[in-house]
């Protein structure tokens, strides 16, 4: 009996990628001792939105945000837009599979690189150093989003 093994190829190429936009802000030095003795209760946020381009290439942007959800003067917070450029190929012209693409298969392959830079550049600029207790995973996200 033969065995078949089945090869998974991506439907699109990663052409490019680059931190598009950053925003930090700590009021002070009150606001950054604040900040310090409760990081626990600050959180990350994660958006992803996506542009068509011309040439079978979309712009996805994720964007991150740390910051106290029930803050309404948002003392100290940080954001950053991460932007990938993908090319995406003739065969996968399916909205449901561009939805794939854009939500959970580029945002899976190019997290791990982003979040080392949020961090990276969150611990430069003077925030305490954080560790986030899980890991996302954009594929379980998209699928019970499409519920």
């Amino acid at each position: 009996m033969k065995i078949g093994i089945m090869k998974m190829t991506k439907n699109y190429k990663i052409l490019t990628s680059y931190i598009k936009d950053i925003s930090s802000k700590i009021d002070g030095t009150e606001s950054y001792i604040y900040l310090k003795d409760n990081i626990p209760k600050y959180s990350l946020g994660i958006d992803i939105n996506s542009f068509p381009l011309k040439n079978n290439m979309a712009e996805i942007n994720i964007k991150l945000t740390f910051d106290k959800k029930d803050e309404k003067d948002k003392k100290a917070f940080f954001e950053m837009t991460h932007t990938t450029i993908v090319r995406v190929e003739e065969s996968a012209v399916n909205k449901d599979e561009l939805k794939k693409i854009f939500l959970s298969d580029v945002p899976t392959d190019v997290y791990p690189e982003i979040e080392k830079k949020f961090f990276d550049i969150v611990k430069t600029i003077g925030y305490p150093e954080i560790k986030l207790e899980k890991k996302i995973n954009f594929k379980e996200l998209f699928e019970k989003n499409q519920k």
